[in-house]
């Protein structure tokens, strides 16, 4: 028995006229995807070939120099940008994974919405704005209570305003991606919601928390404006968290506007420093992240 319908070629025609619009539109996407890459690159490329024409063993050791004087290095700098991220960090990642798990695991709707809506209206603020907030919270309650003025504390808590919203949202849609059934396979063994949250649900949403964690430092550890109103600079080592602290923002953003030669490579220097110890960050956390998985 024959079929009734007419036979058809399954090859594709290379002229029709679907074939060469998904050609043409292949390679607009490709050329776009290119021409996304070429500032980074750009820049990339930029800040390695001025960096690395500056860097040298000393700048890890020594204080900032004076203007015209040889040598000299950034330590004290590296020490306050871990100092300051590392105070953000304890402030912002246990209140914001603690925040999402509330909105995802054990709040109502109307609730999780407000909060959501809260989180990405804080994610939008400018960082000045963050800056100003922290110092009138911190530095000029520092000042009443005769315990400094501009510190790392100010920087920390000014950075962690900005890392919160970032980590309230990355941690909440991770708990979302996490299937139904293993929190029924849970509870139905017996399990309560907090025993289901803590073994079941958290380590299964852990690589993108620390993923979401990972940004947060990053975006974090380039700001510069909360600096400028909460640890301003300084160009000793920190020795406390009450007094003014240096980073390598604040410095890159002091040198590289001036008009001697030694501060402007030890910017360009910095500059690179910080490119690598984000990209160093983000290679760690993928490396944990993967071993737990």
């Amino acid at each position: 028995m024959t079929s009734s319908f007419p036979e058809r070629s399954l090859t594709r025609a290379p002229m029709s006229q679907r074939t060469l619009f998904n050609t043409v539109m292949t390679v607009v996407a490709f050329i776009c995807g290119v021409l996304a890459l070429v500032p980074l690159l750009a820049v990339l490329s930029y800040v390695i070939i001025q960096g690395f024409s500056s860097l040298s063993p000393s700048i890890f050791f020594e204080l900032p120099p004076k203007a015209l004087q040889q040598g000299g290095g950034f330590g004290n700098a590296i020490l306050g940008t871990l100092l300051m991220v590392g105070i953000a960090a304890l402030i912002s990642i246990p209140f914001g994974v603690l925040a999402a798990i509330y909105i995802t695991e054990f709040s109502s709707a109307q609730v999780a919405r407000w909060v959501r809506f809260a989180a990405n209206v804080l994610s939008g603020v400018p960082s000045i704005i963050a800056g100003v907030f922290a110092y009138g919270i911190v530095v000029l309650t520092l000042v009443k209570l005769n315990l400094g003025s501009y510190s790392a504390l100010g920087g920390g808590f000014a950075l962690s305003i900005l890392m919160l919203p970032i980590i309230v949202r990355t941690t909440d849609e991770a708990l979302q991606l996490v299937s139904q059934d293993l929190r029924q396979a849970s509870v139905g063994l017996g399990a309560t919601n907090f025993q289901t949250v803590s073994q079941v649900v958290l380590p299964a949403a852990l690589p993108a928390i620390v993923t979401g964690a990972t940004l947060a430092i990053a975006r974090a550890s380039g700001e510069t404006a909360p600096l400028l109103f909460t640890a301003l600079f300084s160009n000793f080592w920190p020795g406390s968290l009450f007094e003014p602290t240096a980073s390598l923002a604040v410095l890159v953003y002091k040198y590289a506007i001036s008009p001697f030669k030694n501060w402007q490579s030890l910017a360009w220097a910095a500059s690179l420093i910080l490119v690598l110890m984000v990209l160093i960050t983000s290679i760690i956390a993928r490396w944990v992240t993967r071993k737990k998985a």
